[in-house]
């Protein structure tokens, strides 16, 4: 379970990195322009949050992968990152609207690789806490 930690923190890293880019990629500029300042800004704000903490958990799966698998500390937080993702999961086929990717192969394929991704996830870290209830 080490190594799937590890490429999880691999993989969550690169995500979070990606995240940097959401602006230019969806337009921002334009799209929020009619928003209020206070919502446009909370969109900045809150990108800026989520993708800090997909690189925390990125790093936390680099860094301690041993202590997440071994520990009951680190089996709980796996509980708790297994919950957020199963969670983030559900939202990709129940927050989302399926116009939004139907019919679109580009969109289609992002919406199955991170649905995919989302379950990975959740898989990996519901599998390491339960590892330790045996």
């Amino acid at each position: 379970m080490e190594t799937q930690l590890n490429l999880i923190g691999g993989l969550l890293t690169g995500l979070a990195l990606l995240h940097a880019g959401f602006p230019r990629y969806f337009n921002w500029a334009a799209e929020f322009a009619p928003l209020s300042l206070i919502n446009r800004q909370m969109m900045y704000v809150h990108t800026l949050f989520i993708a800090l903490l997909v690189l925390l958990m990125g790093l936390l799966c680099l860094g301690y992968a041993p202590d997440l698998v071994h520990t009951p500390l680190g089996r709980v937080v796996c509980l708790g990152l297994g919950v957020f993702w199963l969670l983030r999961l559900l939202v990709q086929f129940f927050g989302y609207s399926a116009t939004l990717w139907r019919g679109k192969r580009f969109e289609t394929t992002v919406h199955v690789v991170f649905s995919l991704f989302w379950a990975y996830l959740t898989v990996v870290f519901l599998a390491v806490y339960w590892s330790g209830r045996a």
